[in-house]
Formats: C-alpha cells, sequence, structure tokens
C-alpha cells in the first residue's frame, strides 16, 4: 500500500504549485468560516447590551463580515475552478500513461481482455481517483483547520463543554473505521460490475449488424439486463453500507447537539455559561460537524478513488512480454531477407505448439505462398516477423540479423500487413490512407490510391477523397475496404509485405480488381501470401504446404500437383478440374457454368 501511495503521489508533482495555492485557499476559507461565530458572539456581547445597540459597532461588524465574505467567495472560486482543473490535468496526465501503456502491451493481453473492461479502466476508474486527488487534500486540510479550530475556540469559551463535545469525536471516528472496509469492497464489486457491463454494450454494439440480421434482439436485452441486475445488486450492497454509515454518523451529529445543550443548560443554572456563550457554543457545534460529514464525503471518495487506483495501476503494472532489448538499435535499411530458424511456438506455456521447429529462407523480393487447414499457424507464422508473437524457441531473421536485435517500431515501419478483416477508422479516405504514412501529402495519398486501383471508385464517392466512411468504414464494400487498406500500404511502402486471406471474403469481381492491386504491391518486395482461394497462387514460384508438424510439401503450383500430396488434395477439393470451356467440375461432379454464361 506505501508503494501505491507513492506512485499516487507522483502525479501530483507537476502540479505542486497549483496544489498548495488550492490548500491554502482550502485553508483560508475555513478560517473565515471559523470567524463568523466570534463575530455573532462580539456582537450578542458587546454591542447588544441592556443599555443599548451599539449601531457604530454593528456597523463595523457588518463591513468585516462583507470583507471576510468577499474573500471566502474568492477563496471558493479558487477550489471550485482550479481545484477541479488540477484534478482534470492529473487525469490527462493518468489517462495519457495508461493510453501509451495500452500501446505497448502485445497481442497476447488483448486476446484475453474484454475492450469494454479496459474503457471502464480508462473513463470511469480515472474519473473517480482525480475527484480524490483533488478533493481528497482540500477535504482534509479543511477538516483539520475547522475541527483543531473549532476545539480551540470552544475551550475558551468553556473548556468542560469542549471536553465533553471532544470525548464523542473517537466514538464516531471508531464508527467510521469499522464501515469503512465494507465499503471498499462493495464499491470494488461496482467497478467490477459497470466494466462488465461496459463489455457487455461493447459487444453487442459492435456486432448490431449480426443482432439484427438473427432477430436476436430480445436475446441481446436479456443478456444486458443479466449484467445490469448484478450491477444492481451490488449497488445494494454498497447502499447499504452507506445507509449504515451516514445515518449513524447524522445520528452522532444529532447526539452531540443534544448533548451540548443539556450540558450548557446545567451550566447556564451554576452559573458558569451565559446564554450568548451557549448559542456561539451551538453555532461553533455545527462548524465542528461540517468538516465530519466532509470526513464522511472523503472516506466515500477514497473508496472509489482507491479501487479506481488500484485498478489503474493494475493495467500499469503489467509488463509487455514484447519489449524492446537494451541495446536494440533501429532497423534502416532492408533488403528483404527473411529466415526462419528452428522456430516454434505456442500462446501459452499450459498449450499445444501451434509451430514445430519451423525453418525455412525467403529471398529479398521473393513471394511466398503459405497454405494449409485452418488452425496450422499459417498467420501466427507470419505474426511473428513483425513481433506481434515472440517466438518460443528459435529465430526470425532480417537481412542476417536476429528481429529482437531491433527496435520494435523501426522493425514495423519496414512491414506492410493487408488483413482479410479490414480494419478502417472513423473519418475520411483521405484520412485513413494517410495512415499509412501520416506526413504525406495529398499528391502521394492519390498516387497511392491509383496503384491500388482505388482512385475510380473513390473519385465517385459524395465528397471524393474527403468522403465520411463511418465507423470501421461501414458506407463502404469489402471490395472498396480492401483496396483503401491496399493504398495505405501503398503509401507506407514497406520492403516486407504480409498478405493474410486478404480477398478470401470478396466477390469474384472485387477479387479480381484487388488482385491486381496486390500484384502492384507485392513486386519487387519480400512477400508472405496467407491462401485460402488457391486459385490466386497458381502462379507463385514458391509455395509452402503447413501441417501440424511443420512444413509438409513446398514448390510451385506444377511440381506440388504433380506430387499428388497435400497441396494436389487441397486444391482437389476446391477445383477437381477446369476444361477449356471454363465450366468448373466439382468433386461431387457438380458444375458452375463459366462468367457470362
Amino acid at each position: 500500500m506505501k508503494g501505491r501511495f507513492g506512485e499516487f503521489l507522483a502525479y501530483y508533482k507537476p502540479y505542486k504549485g497549483m496544489i498548495a495555492a488550492d490548500l491554502a485557499c482550502a485553508g483560508i476559507a475555513s478560517v473565515v468560516a471559523l470567524l463568523y461565530p466570534v463575530l455573532v458572539r462580539f456582537v450578542t456581547t458587546r454591542a447588544i447590551s441592556p443599555e443599548g445597540i451599539d449601531i457604530s459597532l454593528i456597523a463595523k461588524i457588518g463591513a468585516v463580515f462583507l470583507f471576510l465574505i468577499a474573500v471566502e467567495y474568492l477563496a471558493n472560486f479558487f477550489i471550485t475552478f482550479w481545484g477541479h482543473m488540477t484534478g482534470a490535468k492529473m487525469e490527462f496526465d493518468m489517462r495519457n500513461d495508461l493510453f501509451q501503456h495500452f500501446q505497448k502491451l502485445s497481442f497476447s493481453y488483448f486476446d484475453n481482455q474484454k475492450t469494454g473492461q479496459l474503457m471502464s479502466r480508462i473513463t470511469t476508474d480515472l474519473f473517480d481517483v482525480t475527484e480524490l486527488a483533488h478533493h481528497g487534500p482540500e477535504d482534509i486540510i479543511i477538516s483539520i483547520v475547522k475541527i483543531t479550530g473549532s476545539v480551540a475556540i470552544l475551550s475558551g469559551i468553556n473548556w468542560r463543554m469542549a471536553v465533553i463535545v471532544a470525548l464523542s469525536l473517537p466514538f464516531m471516528a471508531l464508527f467510521t473505521f469499522t464501515c469503512n472496509k465494507r465499503m471498499r469492497l462493495a464499491f470494488k464489486r461496482n467497478r467490477e460490475r459497470i466494466a462488465d457491463i461496459n463489455a457487455q454494450i461493447e459487444d453487442s454494439l459492435s456486432g448490431v449488424r449480426v443482432v439484427k440480421s438473427f432477430a436476436n434482439e430480445d436475446l441481446e436485452m436479456d443478456k444486458f439486463k443479466k449484467g445490469n441486475l448484478r450491477f444492481v445488486d451490488s449497488k445494494s450492497d454498497s447502499y447499504r453500507q452507506m445507509a449504515i454509515f451516514h445515518s449513524g454518523l447524522n445520528a452522532f451529529t444529532s447526539g452531540i447537539t443534544l448533548l451540548a445543550v443539556t450540558a450548557g443548560a446545567a451550566f447556564i443554572m451554576r452559573g458558569t455559561l451565559s446564554l450568548p456563550d451557549l448559542l456561539t457554543f451551538l453555532l461553533y457545534i455545527n462548524t465542528l460537524i461540517e468538516p465530519v460529514r466532509k470526513l464522511i464525503n472523503f472516506t466515500e471518495q477514497f473508496q472509489n478513488g482507491a479501487t479506481g487506483f488500484v485498478r489503474f495501476r493494475e493495467i500499469m503494472d503489467v509488463a509487455p512480454d514484447i519489449a524492446d532489448d537494451p541495446k536494440a538499435k533501429d532497423l534502416l535499411e532492408v533488403s528483404g531477407e527473411v529466415v526462419f530458424d528452428n522456430v516454434s511456438f505456442r500462446y501459452a506455456e499450459n498449450l499445444d505448439c501451434v509451430l514445430k521447429n519451423i525453418s525455412f529462407t525467403v529471398a529479398p523480393g521473393d513471394y511466398v505462398a503459405l497454405v494449409g487447414a485452418s488452425g496450422v499457424g499459417k498467420t501466427t507464422l507470419c505474426s511473428l516477423v513483425p513481433r506481434f508473437y515472440e517466438a518460443t524457441e528459435g529465430c526470425v531473421l532480417v537481412d542476417g540479423a536476429d528481429i529482437k536485435s531491433f527496435t520494435i517500431q523501426s522493425l514495423r515501419r519496414h512491414i506492410g500487413i493487408v488483413q482479410q478483416d479490414v480494419y478502417l477508422f472513423s473519418g475520411t479516405v483521405k484520412d485513413n490512407i494517410r495512415y499509412g504514412k501520416p506526413g504525406a501529402t495529398d499528391a502521394e495519398i492519390i498516387d497511392a490510391a491509383k496503384n491500388a486501383n482505388a482512385h475510380g471508385f473513390i473519385m465517385q464517392l459524395p465528397d471524393g477523397y474527403d468522403t465520411d466512411i463511418g465507423q470501421r468504414g461501414v458506407k463502404l464494400s469489402g471490395g472498396q475496404k480492401q483496396r483503401i487498406s491496399v493504398a495505405r500500404v501503398f503509401l507506407k511502402n514497406p520492403a516486407i509485405l504480409i498478405l493474410d486471406e486478404a480477398t478470401s471474403s470478396l466477390d469474384s469481381e472485387s477479387e479480381k480488381v484487388v488482385q491486381e492491386s496486390f500484384d502492384k504491391l507485392a513486386r519487387n518486395r519480400t512477400t508472405f501470401v496467407i491462401a485460402h482461394r488457391l486459385s490466386t497462387i497458381k502462379n507463385a514460384k514458391r509455395i509452402m504446404v503447413l501441417a501440424e508438424d511443420g512444413i509438409a510439401e513446398e514448390g510451385s503450383h506444377s511440381e506440388l500437383m504433380a506430387r499428388k500430396g497435400s497441396y494436389a488434395k487441397f486444391y482437389g477439393l476446391q477445383f477437381a478440374r477446369e476444361d477449356d470451356d471454363g465450366v468448373v467440375r466439382l468433386p461431387s461432379g457438380n458444375m458452375l457454368a463459366p462468367t457470362g454464361a
């Protein structure tokens, strides 16, 4: 806990001047609040007497009141505005740190996380943390000043009554301490439940088209209701603890007031306390109770904020499993040779190897196609080159050097990837193409689009390159999205290219256009193609067939067909035989008519 506290305090450092000013204003406002009952007592004992009312003295005291009100206003304005702004800046720093840390974490971390829960960590949790960061020190200063000031002044009025009131405060503190643990646990459950709800919402909204296509709105509503009900149950527990806490403290407050009135009446009967002093005493009891209420709020904020900060640090403490070696250097020029040297890989220690003892060399500019059954590790193998995952055994080399000897960013700058599931960001066509090279000019973007066979359809869009494509490019067809992703890679101009089943979800016409752009893109680049449709790689000089125990076959299309091995079997399952007239006969004997028939 001590370490966590130090980590929390570190976020105050850039704003220590502002925090000091904020706490000073909190102290000034508290002192002013303590002076009001003193002035009231001065009026009742000096300005008002059996002989009459001293108007001049009342006017002077009134002027002092106005001055104190102005000072209190300015102090409270500073606390409310600049104090909150300081909290917002701390929240900005924490959110930046968290988002930056997300960028460092590898695919394996996100494979096991829900996006909605991560969003909760970066929004709701951090808001509670900064509320604690801002209000916590203020409430402590205000409480210390008002409690100690009130006790000191009350002791000056009547020390016996001050002792009676002071003796009741430890019981209130003990009550607070006993409720503290239960409240902390309750608020932690609340954070976990709201994170679950965020994850459910994110999942349902992202798949809204699937939901509607299956008419499963009621099913999604039922799933949401269950999660929402769990959140209500956890809220019920936390509110129960809060009710016990607040009701108990209110009872303590009323009890202290009753104790003061009873004791005061006894002292007045004995002649050791005057009525104005009792009035002042009661005013100070309210002044004393108000900081106690602030401490109540502080304990609630502390539960929320501390829980949020723990959840924040849980992610910050996750060490990236793929990081730069301290001696890593930037990869500047790349010819494109890629070597897999006895590479094996498993996703976790308790799982079987996805890749076993893979060894091969790809010369600069070579075009290599990878085929095989689903699950044999084609995508995983390609993911090892940009270090999305780390090889469990063996090593991957680029231009004769282990990729671990290069910084990750510089390595990935030389690798372009086009995937089957294209991800486009919300924004314009131009924004998405420029993502491949953030500083690119409009002319470079247009040139990349032309190379990707995308310029024609882009110019037909309502606003051309400035057309907003919606979230994930929802306003575009599959072929259009794929061509924009190709243009993005053209703009990046990498030496190594990975095409991951990039045409498998396209229709024949779109596939032909996209395949032409791929052929341009792959020219003079070291290219790995993960092929789903074997017709797209028939002209590849080198095809590798992956199996569960490694590379089963390797060669050109004609060589592999002649061997009548795994590749020929895969090809036969897809095509069987294609006649000169364009009719494709499948293994079942069914025929597909040629295009245009």
